[in-house]
C-alpha cells in the first residue's frame, strides 16, 4: 500500500526549519541545501515543494503569518480585558524565546527584501496591518475600548497612540532579535508594561 504523505505537516516542518536557518545564518544562509539539512530531508525531496530560496522565504513568512491569528484568538478567548491581556497580545510579536526570535528575524529579512526587489508588497502591507490591529486591540484593552471591528480599521480615538505603540513594539522586536544581549526578554517585558500603563492614562 502506498505511504500516505501529510503534505501540510511536511510544509509545517519546513517552515520551522527555514525560520531556524534564517535565525542562525541569515537570509543568505537559507539555501535549499541548508534548509534540507536542517529539516533532515534530501535536497531532491525539498525541491518537490520549493525550487528557490525566494520560495522558501515566502513560504516561511506565510506560515508564520498564518499562525499568529490563532495565538491572538486564544489570548482573546481565555483572558479578561485589561493590562495583562494587552501584554499577552503584544508579546506574541516580540522575540522573547528562541521560536519568536526566529520568527522576528524571518519577518525582518522578508520586509527588508521587499524593499529591494519586485516581491510581494501586498503581503508586506497585510503583515503591517495585522500588527497594527494587534496594537489596537491591546490599547483598547488598557483603555476599555473602543475596539477595532476589523483589520485595517483602527478607531479614530486610538490612531495616534496606536502609531506610537506600533513603533515602540517594532523597536523592541528589532533590538530583541538583533541584539538580544542588550535587550533581554525580561527587560523587554518591563518596558512594554510601563508603556502600556502610561498609554492607559493618556487618552487622545
Amino acid at each position: 500500500m502506498p505511504k500516505v504523505v501529510d503534505h501540510d505537516a511536511r510544509r509545517a516542518e519546513l517552515g520551522a526549519a527555514v525560520r531556524r536557518v534564517v535565525a542562525d545564518h541569515g537570509v543568505a544562509g537559507a539555501t535549499v541545501r541548508a534548509v534540507a539539512a536542517e529539516a533532515g530531508w534530501s535536497v531532491g525531496a525539498l525541491r518537490y515543494y520549493f525550487t528557490s530560496q525566494d520560495e522558501l522565504l515566502d513560504f516561511a513568512v506565510n506560515d508564520m503569518v498564518a499562525g499568529v491569528p490563532a495565538r491572538i484568538q486564544d489570548v482573546l478567548d481565555t483572558m479578561e480585558p485589561g493590562l495583562d491581556r494587552a501584554m499577552a497580545l503584544l508579546v506574541q510579536l516580540l522575540p522573547l524565546d528562541s521560536d519568536r526570535i526566529a520568527e522576528v528575524r524571518v519577518y525582518l529579512a522578508f520586509m527588508a527584501r521587499e524593499r529591494t526587489r519586485d516581491g510581494r508588497p501586498e503581503l508586506a502591507e497585510a503583515v503591517w496591518h495585522g500588527e497594527r490591529h494587534i496594537c489596537a486591540l491591546a490599547l483598547a484593552d488598557v483603555r476599555g475600548g473602543p475596539y477595532p471591528r476589523q483589520i485595517g480599521a483602527v478607531p479614530k480615538a486610538l490612531r495616534d497612540d496606536v502609531d506610537e505603540l506600533q513603533v515602540f513594539v517594532d523597536g523592541l522586536s528589532f533590538l530583541g532579535a538583533t541584539l538580544p544581549e542588550k535587550l533581554t526578554p525580561a527587560r523587554a517585558r518591563t518596558l512594554l508594561r510601563a508603556r502600556l500603563s502610561a498609554l492607559a492614562h493618556e487618552p487622545s
